[in-house]
């Protein structure tokens, strides 16, 4: 039913004196979870010692995640389950972000229909092998991992829509087949990702103002999701990605 007043939402945080969450050491699904902002932060590596979300010394605002370093340690910033295309969309996600290297993690964003407070990456999108990847949960967004063949190039990963989702990593590379020819991340350069996703699950994905990907129903839009920008570890090193915004707009949704 259409309201008037309030009817849409606009999440922001531009990181300007967040108070740091690193050696946090509390399991997050007992409340050690921090609320940042309109967002919160958690993940399964999120509780170890020299893991979570710290604010640093640098311009406009910048945060940086730190998972743990046992390989699959997650450190998110997030929602909760709390998003549905079909009564809320256009949905749009930015965020701009930074690697100071590139080895050893994996990075998603995007909408996902599993996120708890001590959530592992690999519970919404696993790395099966050099060329493919499994996605467990419903989800729509970005990703980046270091045990791919294309291991610099972003993937606009989707599932749960009425389009078949691939698993082929080579088809889901943004602008390419792969680091060649498609477009990637840079370690020490900062990149704006955005995602938009249409009440019928049609999804689009620009890198720093660009259209690279659209797909029709690559959402699902009967399935409750979470926004999320989570880095985990591919190994025993620390995974690490400074984030200078997140912004979530969508409608509300007014059905009694």
């Amino acid at each position: 039913m259409a309201q008037s007043g309030p009817g849409k939402i606009r999440l922001f945080h531009d990181f300007f004196g967040v108070h740091d969450v690193l050696a946090s050491t509390g399991d997050p699904s007992s409340g050690g979870a921090a609320a940042l902002g309109d967002f919160y932060a958690g993940g399964e590596g999120y509780e170890d010692n020299d893991a979570g979300v710290a604010g640093k010394d640098a311009l406009s605002g910048v945060v940086t995640l730190t998972s743990a370093n046992s390989d699959g340690d997650t450190t998110f910033i997030g929602t909760h389950i709390a998003f549905d295309v079909a009564l809320m969309a256009p949905i749009v996600m930015e965020t701009r972000v930074q690697f100071a290297d590139l080895d050893d993690k994996e990075l998603f964003f995007g909408l996902t229909s599993v996120l708890s407070v001590d959530e592992q990456l690999e519970d919404i999108v696993i790395h099966a092998a050099a060329g493919t990847v499994a996605m467990p949960a419903d989800l729509v967004g970005f990703y980046l991992s270091s045990e791919k063949t294309d291991d610099e190039a972003w993937h606009g990963i989707h599932n749960g829509g009425t389009t078949s989702a691939s698993t082929t990593t080579t088809s889901v590379c943004l602008g390419g087949t792969g680091d060649a020819t498609s477009v990637g991340a840079t370690a020490g350069e900062w990149q704006v990702l955005r995602l938009e996703v249409a009440p019928n699950g049609t999804a689009r994905w620009y890198v720093d103002g660009v259209l690279y990907q659209t797909v029709e129903g690559a959402a699902s839009t009967t399935t409750n999701m979470a926004v999320c920008l989570a880095v985990g570890a591919n190994t025993t090193e620390f995974a690490i990605v400074d984030c200078d915004y997140i912004l979530v707009e969508a409608n509300r949704d007014w059905t009694v």
